[in-house]
């Protein structure tokens, strides 16, 4: 056994659905001279129905943050507590070539459990929620990457989980896409009322759609900085509040990334 799965300990959950807290979480890879601490001492608490969006440096430890949350890997140290179920969206829509739309959306209803009867009108209804009532019946080669992330997000809501972590679902998507997935994703998260850790590259996206933005630091991995928002909603990304917000966080993350000498690689 590895000393990483070792040290992991057993993982908890909070009473209130949605709730998401994690204290002094921390990864290392590799043993000896070859460890490499991607994450270390995380205290992050996000409250039920809360928008967190996570930004940094490439190579802070976002995705790994993520990995660990949903429990595709274990820590190293500290705990993870998730109430509710935890679902993922990656940036590639990852649905199966051979199938359409709908039953891409229900195989999630159907390993959540869903009785086969329900699965085909649920899927649909889902699908319509992120506006493809009029593509139901196409396989992912037939639609748009904007479209495809759109049965990813149906997907996702299939789970009927309580905290949903995107990562950085909308990267590979050009700008016009991009912001009316914005809207999407902002219309969704406010009907469900679920929980969302949302990690992009991108710093005006993370003060377009969070209630707080979190600044990551590098080596090792972990927070240094955190910006609540207050802005009314709906924002729009070029909206002197969000460009004012952007431009801070942007600062503070060249700062970061200056100490470690990385390409200036992010965007706003």
């Amino acid at each position: 056994m590895s000393s990483a799965t070792a040290a992991a300990p057993p993982a908890t959950v909070p009473e209130t659905p949605g709730r998401l807290r994690a204290a002094g979480l921390g990864k290392v890879f590799g043993d000896g001279e070859r460890a490499v601490t991607a994450l270390g001492g995380v205290d992050l608490d996000v409250r039920p129905g809360e928008f967190v969006a996570v930004v940094g440096g490439s190579g802070c430890g976002k995705s790994t943050m993520l990995s660990l949350i949903a429990g595709l890997e274990p820590p190293t140290s500290g705990t993870v507590e998730a109430a509710g179920g935890v679902a993922l969206m990656f940036q590639e829509s990852t649905l199966l070539p051979w199938l359409t739309a709908t039953q891409n959306v229900e195989l999630a209803l159907r390993l959540r459990g869903v009785e086969k009867s329900e699965r085909y009108a649920r899927a649909r209804e889902l699908l319509g929620k992120v506006r493809l009532g009029r593509h139901l019946d196409k396989r992912p080669h037939e639609l748009s990457g904007g479209m495809r992330q759109r049965v990813a997000l149906a997907r996702v809501l299939a789970q009927n989980a309580a905290i949903v972590l995107m990562d950085e679902p909308l990267g590979a998507l050009d700008a016009m896409t991009r912001d009316q997935m914005h809207d999407l994703i902002e219309s969704v998260w406010l009907d469900a009322g679920f929980t969302v850790v949302f990690v992009t590259h991108n710093v005006r996206e993370a003060v377009r759609l969070a209630d707080r933005s979190i600044l990551m630091g590098s080596r090792p991995g972990r927070i240094i900085h955190e910006q609540s928002n207050s802005l009314p909603r709906p924002r729009l990304m070029d909206s002197t509040g969000v460009v004012a917000m952007a431009a801070d966080l942007t600062r503070r993350l060249k700062e970061e990334v200056a100490v470690h000498d990385e390409a200036d690689y992010f965007s706003i």
